[in-house]
């Protein structure tokens, strides 16, 4: 007997509705932006400090300045009395032998997770110079309050205190007459989410003015010195002044300072967080660099003392900063270059050239989906049902979000200024998350009653469903496009993946869930970057969320990740079996989700009431 040849479903047919040969073929319009991706390479210039002027920073003079901090006031955590012991010590280390005028500049801010926290910038600035223009060197006070703060950040206050004095105005040293103003910053609460560099960058007078900001935090560390340079917003670092500082740094310790790796860069431009100082610099186009030892995750302070202060590296990163304090005098205007990149070396990938890149890769998948949606019509598919079907759960996703929201109103977790959270306040709000999870499964009774299965679903009604998700997904793909293309990198993933669910209908179960199960990388890729990088762990996922209630992560990034929810739970439904197009006049219930629900709780308590008025006739 002859076994009946087993033929390859035709293109086109309800088994292989996506159109591969237009997929594959859409890629080589990628080739173009990829060839511009490659021209767009560049390298920057370093600024040259004077080849005859020798550092003045003094490495035992910054160590002695270090372990007196350390030593005399350990716990400076912002609003302390040492805290303000040590911003008085700060000040007369200044002002009583070198005859600076130190200004305090106090500050209240509402922290999430904290309260109320009071702290003080203390500014100091050289004489008067040829130009306007302002170069800002700048270390943080403050330490975590459970440590001497010895590394974090003594040492880069003793730095900046022996950079000023270089500069001072009564100093034998001094550097001739200066082109720009160097302006000395103290801040204070940088373990807040870098709120006295953020008060300072919005609120002094100065910071309209500044051209360079360079950091110094946890500079003497035993490990290579690192730069960052990324901000709160989808923007680098101007990369004449990374170079400068590199070359500085790689000059005085003999080897290049780490920056993150590329992949990392990228997601910090796709989800942009940072807890170092010069973020908020960067986000307003401020030129800004951090020279740091220490960790992602900052030290808890617990053994950071005098003995965590090495001398060597101290002086290494003083001499760094001071030779590009004079590179930046020689008035040289730092090339503006583009406002945002990828280091990978010492060359720079450019922004705009990454997001020309991402966007291309959108035309495969939006070509399949608006082709597929096209082979629906031909074969007079009705997808009107379908996209029903992805608006109801676009409203549920959206109570989700409403309620999330009312409960930040409402202060149910700790809220406070747009800036990061601290990274040791990460507490799951049990109580408040299963109120949140009481009225989300009250929505979705709601949301569900017109969509859940009542007879069986044909393979076009299917293909209808997959089709009208994709869709959306590409709709929502623009929308990133619209708010920051650098998100791509969560999204992408997730399009050009579950396009080939529609072509997997008759495939075994298991490998249609494994297949919706990768679609989730783009995400998981973000998730595991907090939860890695700065040791979150588990707790990754609500950080994030934690990050949109305080307003730091921006609320369009919210609207267009509930879109995306929406779409992915479309496709999760069908890919489960549990999906049905949204339901037509005569197949809904006569009474509306609302009433429904209100009937099926009225009858519940009736129920309730009559077996307790049983059991007490039994009883009685």
């Amino acid at each position: 007997m002859a076994v009946p040849e087993r033929r390859r479903p035709r293109h086109g047919s309800l088994a292989r509705p996506v159109n591969g040969r237009l997929y594959r073929g859409t890629w080589l319009l990628v080739g173009l932006p990829l060839l511009v991706l490659a021209f767009s390479v560049a390298r920057p210039a370093a600024l040259q400090p004077p080849v005859n002027l020798a550092s003045a920073f003094d490495q035992d003079a910054a160590l002695g300045l270090a372990k007196q901090l350390t030593t005399e006031y350990p716990i400076r955590s912002a609003g302390t009395p040492a805290a303000a012991g040590a911003a008085r010590w700060y000040a007369e280390q200044l002002a009583t032998p070198y005859g600076f005028t130190v200004r305090r500049e106090p500050f209240a801010v509402h922290v999430a997770g904290h309260g109320l926290v009071r702290g003080v910038n203390l500014l100091a600035t050289t004489p008067s110079a040829l130009s306007q223009r302002t170069i800002v060197v700048m270390a943080h006070r403050d330490d975590a309050g459970t440590g001497p703060g010895g590394n974090d950040n003594a040492s880069g206050t003793a730095a900046l205190l022996e950079l000023a004095r270089a500069y001072a105005p009564t100093s034998l040293a001094k550097r001739a007459h200066l082109p720009y103003t160097i302006l000395f910053l103290s801040t204070d609460a940088a373990v807040e989410g870098g709120i006295g560099a953020a008060w300072f960058a919005a609120h002094a007078p100065e910071a309209r003015s500044v051209i360079a900001v360079i950091n110094l935090d946890a500079v003497a560390g035993r490990g290579r010195p690192r730069l960052e340079l990324n901000g709160d917003t989808p923007r680098s670092a101007t990369s004449g002044l990374v170079e400068t500082v590199r070359a500085q740094v790689a000059s005085q310790s003999g080897s290049d300072p780490t920056r993150a790796s590329g992949l990392r860069q990228l997601i910090d431009l796709g989800f942009p967080y940072s807890r170092f100082e010069q973020a908020p610099f960067v986000s307003r186009g401020v030129p800004a660099v951090t020279i740091t030892t220490g960790a992602d995750r900052p030290s808890d302070g617990l053994g950071d003392g005098v003995g965590g202060i090495h001398a060597g590296r101290l002086g290494q990163v003083g001499r760094a900063a001071q030779n590009t304090l004079d590179a930046l005098q020689q008035g040289v205007a730092l090339t503006p270059g583009p406002s945002s990149y990828v280091f990978l070396g010492t060359r720079i990938v450019r922004g705009w050239a990454i997001e020309l890149v991402l966007i291309a890769c959108l035309i495969p998948f939006l070509a399949a989906a608006v082709d597929l949606f096209a082979r629906c019509r031909r074969r007079r598919i009705r997808v009107s049902p379908a996209l029903r079907a992805y608006r109801s759960r676009l409203g549920f996703w959206a109570w989700c979000g409403i309620v999330f929201a009312l409960f930040s109103a409402l202060h149910a977790w700790p809220g406070g200024a747009a800036r990061p959270p601290s990274l040791d306040s990460v507490r799951w709000p049990a109580g408040a998350l299963v109120g949140v999870g009481v009225l989300v499964f009250a929505g979705w009774l709601v949301s569900r009653d017109r969509i859940i299965p009542r007879r069986p679903v044909s393979a076009e009604e299917i293909l209808a469903g997959h089709t009208a998700a994709l869709l959306a997904l590409g709709v929502v793909a623009l929308l990133v496009v619209a708010t920051n293309p650098f998100a791509l990198i969560f999204v992408l993933p997730s399009l050009h993946i579950w396009l080939w669910l529609p072509q997997l209908r008759e495939a075994p179960r298991w490998v249609q869930l494994l297949v919706l199960l990768a679609g989730f990388c783009g995400a998981v890729l973000l998730f595991w970057s907090f939860g890695g990088r700065y040791g979150l762990g588990w707790d990754a996922p609500w950080y994030v969320l934690w990050l949109f209630a305080v307003g730091y992560a921006p609320a369009q990034g919210a609207a267009v990740a509930l879109g995306w929810l929406a779409g992915a739970a479309q496709l999760a439904a069908i890919t489960t079996g549990r999906y049905a197009p949204y339901a037509a006049a005569h197949e809904r219930r006569p009474r509306g989700p609302l009433r429904e629900l209100v009937r099926q709780i009225v009858l519940v308590r009736r129920r309730h009431r009559a077996s307790e008025s049983v059991r007490r006739a039994l009883d009685g």
